[in-house]
């Protein structure tokens, strides 16, 4: 193992994101990833999604979307056998660090209620469960 870098990912990467999701994260209860969603989030803000490589493979994945007016975090994902080494905190850190760039107060992270391994990362880097909102969603 080497170092482990953090930054944005590159247009020829995203193959490789969406092979390691496939594997690294939890993908129930949600539409399938395709490389043309990832351009079109890469084409709106070219640093958006944040990975962490030790050498030239991923072993984690964030994404930052900033609205210009809140925060929310997505796609929080670190390789199986890579966890629990702070990545996924590292990870949070890095999208925070943007959020404060951009003038954001608040961040939300879109956590699913049964990804209870996540759960723990999360509260650990300061986030907690809103009991007062629901998440409505429409298929478009």
């Amino acid at each position: 193992m080497g170092e482990v870098v953090l930054r944005a990912a590159g247009v020829d990467e995203f193959g490789a994101v969406l092979a390691f999701w496939h594997t690294a994260a939890e993908n129930g209860h949600r539409p399938a990833d395709t490389v043309d969603a990832v351009l079109a989030l890469h084409r709106r803000d070219p640093e958006a999604l944040i990975v962490a490589v030790d050498g030239d493979e991923i072993i984690g994945t964030i994404i930052v979307g900033w609205d210009g007016w809140r925060c929310h975090l997505y796609r929080l994902a670190v390789r199986p056998d890579r966890r629990r080494e702070g990545l996924g905190r590292r990870l949070i850190a890095a999208a925070e660090e943007r959020f404060w760039a951009f003038g954001g107060g608040r961040a939300d992270a879109m956590v699913l209620d049964d990804n209870a391994d996540a759960h723990g990362v999360w509260a650990a880097s300061g986030y907690a469960a809103q009991p007062e909102w629901s998440r409505w969603v429409k298929p478009l």
